[in-house]
């Protein structure tokens, strides 16, 4: 269960970034 919610936090972790440093990606 907790590697489950780990995956999802750095999924939206990842989202946010690509968001805020868009010519990275």
């Amino acid at each position: 269960m907790w590697g489950l919610i780990i995956i999802i936090i750095l999924l939206f972790v990842y989202l946010c970034y690509a968001l805020f440093n868009p010519e990275k990606f």
